[in-house]
């Protein structure tokens, strides 16, 4: 079964199937070739993974992206960002960095922040000279942090598979997610002085600084409200992913006063799209969880792995390097619910906490997004800069190398997973 599993399955990613489609048909013809299993084992697996209760948290934490990131919020945030970094060398392209940070807070998605921010600041960033391939490698990394920041849709995939808490999970990625804002900030600056990007020296204004973050704010308190409610038992993740719908439309309503039937009619349809692709994958990766397990593969691998490597920190580079290979090819959620039913037993074998695990994934496949050949974030970069593939990856290799040791210190050093 197994084989015929994975035969089929990368057989059709290279034909280019998408991936829910690949894992169903997989699936099934796992369980065809067996001889002896029935068929409708496909149907009552996929059925039977929609009845989670926590898994409701998703289409809401998706829609309330939606209401936030349009209008005149969108609009705010990136002056507020602009505003606070743009003074200093690098700052145009560190505006995209900072910019993903509070996008991330509101939207949890990687995709829609490439896309919302790449938008609006790359045709900017090339007009003032930057390199296009530049501004491209750079959005496709900097979009990344927005599935650390809370809340994020693939630590709410993780939490499924592992029974890790959600909130745990919001709290842990809170560091690497400013890690990684640091880091890539860092880049854009030096890049910027070694390279001779132009710099233009702006004056500080508080007083537009501070009107700014006034009318900003009801988006960066959106994770702090999130990890609050959360941190003292207020509510489930469910609940406060609804909660989240209801201050996005208070804030379009009271504050912003631009919300409109038309906006929330696209935010439903645009979450409602959004959704249905995730749960697809969701469905279809529990049939793929059921086969796997009943052909005993994370013991498996489990036994291979500590009879080979003996050593935990080979065996968690060794789960590094799967992790980065998958999401060179795998979309990101896939790859959460297809690793994570392996890797969780083998964590808790070699005592590697299940939270510091889950960062390790979440890490590993965020950089995969911007990785050839399937990096989701790269080609909607790429495109909206209007340049090469093989160019926005060369520009990607200061990236590569600063989120490659972020990811590093939190696979070994366990002090630094917050929860």
């Amino acid at each position: 079964m197994i084989v015929t599993l994975i035969l089929v399955f990368f057989g059709l990613l290279f034909l280019a199937v998408p991936v829910g489609h690949v894992l169903v048909a997989a699936a099934g013809a796992s369980i065809l070739a067996s001889g002896h299993l029935p068929l409708m084992i496909v149907v009552q697996q996929m059925f039977q993974q929609t009845q989670s209760f926590p898994m409701l948290a998703l289409p809401f934490f998706i829609l309330s992206g939606s209401l936030m990131m349009s209008g005149r919020l969108g609009r705010n945030m990136i002056e507020f960002a602009t505003l606070l970094v743009q003074r200093y060398r690098g700052g145009l392209t560190s505006t995209s960095v900072v910019g993903s940070a509070v996008f991330g807070g509101v939207s949890g998605s990687a995709v829609a922040d490439a896309t919302a921010i790449g938008g609006m600041l790359i045709p900017w960033q090339k007009q003032a000279g930057y390199p296009p391939a530049y501004c491209a490698a750079n959005n496709a990394a900097a979009s990344t942090i927005a599935i650390l920041i809370p809340p994020s849709i693939p630590m709410i995939l993780y939490s499924l598979v592992s029974d890790v808490s959600v909130s745990a999970l919001f709290f842990a990625g809170v560091l690497p997610g400013l890690m990684l804002t640091a880091v890539f900030v860092v880049v854009n600056n030096l890049s910027a002085r070694f390279r001779g990007f132009p710099f233009e020296t702006i004056p500080f204004d508080g007083p537009k600084l501070r009107r700014l973050l006034l009318q900003a704010a009801p988006a960066l308190a959106m994770p702090l409200f999130i990890l609050l409610f959360l941190r003292f038992g207020i509510a489930t993740p469910t609940e406060v992913s609804v909660l989240a719908v209801l201050y996005a439309l208070a804030a379009g309503l009271f504050i912003y006063h631009d919300m409109t039937w038309a906006r929330f009619y696209a935010a439903v349809i645009s979450a409602g799209v959004a959704t249905g692709v995730v749960m697809l994958v969701i469905m279809a990766s529990a049939v793929v969880g059921w086969i796997m397990t009943m052909e005993q593969v994370p013991i498996l691998f489990s036994q291979w792995a500590l009879g080979t490597l003996k050593e935990p920190w080979l065996i968690i580079l060794a789960m590094n390097v799967i992790m980065l290979i998958a999401g060179m090819f795998i979309d990101l959620p896939a790859a959460i619910l297809l690793l994570g039913p392996i890797f969780v037993p083998l964590a808790k074998v070699i005592g590697l906490d299940l939270t510091q695990l889950g960062i390790m994934m979440v890490l590993n496949l965020a950089i995969g997004l911007y990785t050839p050949p399937v990096g989701t974030t790269l080609f909607i970069s790429a495109s909206i800069a209007r340049t090469k593939i093989i160019e926005t990856t060369k520009e990607l290799f200061p990236f590569y190398l600063m989120a490659l040791l972020v990811l590093l210190a939190f696979s070994y050093i366990p002090g630094l997973t917050l929860h």
